[in-house]
């Protein structure tokens, strides 16, 4: 968990750490960071279930949704305060950008239905969807207002409803930065 959360931080603050000051007045978005990990983590029923509460009650607070049990690597960034939900299925690879109002959703029914899969080194743009089982690929960038309901290779950037993609070498290049 604290390795996990130190890369977090690291994202947020590069290679210096945290500052003291910034700890003591910690962003919203990584309070949520930090009861995540802490959820993901714990194992003893007790201990679990207050980890679960304090998180909820900080997913009420910033509307982040992200469940205990959800898979992410380490280097999670969220950009801002605001609706972010992941449905507990899905997988996040390690350095994801989250922007506000993006949604990685479950698919219900038909030949994708299922939760996405992300490789890593992703930049996922504010209100954008994510659904199905897809698998999106190493360095991607999801624009803003995109939505994505099939695979994405790697290198690629995705933009547009329907999504159109744009194959591009260091496609996040200047969006993600700090990488673990």
């Amino acid at each position: 968990m604290k390795h996990c959360f130190s890369k977090d931080l690291y994202r947020f603050y590069g290679e210096a750490g945290e500052p003291f000051l910034k700890k003591l007045f910690r962003p919203m978005e990584l309070r949520y960071l930090k009861a995540f990990r802490k959820a993901n983590a714990a194992k003893f029923l007790p201990v679990k279930a207050y980890r679960m509460w304090r998180l909820m009650r900080l997913s009420n607070r910033t509307q982040i949704q992200i469940p205990a049990r959800t898979q992410i690597g380490e280097g999670l960034y969220i950009g801002h305060l605001g609706r972010v939900i992941i449905h507990p299925e899905a997988k996040l690879g390690k350095n994801m950008n989250l922007a506000t109002g993006v949604t990685i959703g479950m698919e219900n029914r038909g030949k994708r239905k299922g939760v996405p899969t992300f490789s890593g080194n992703c930049w996922i743009g504010t209100n954008a969807v994510v659904v199905g089982n897809v698998h999106i690929g190493e360095d991607v960038l999801i624009a803003p207002l995109t939505y994505v309901n099939f695979d994405v290779p790697d290198h690629s950037i995705v933009i547009g409803n329907p999504g159109k993609i744009i194959p591009r070498h260091n496609a996040t290049e200047g969006y993600i930065e700090n990488c673990v």
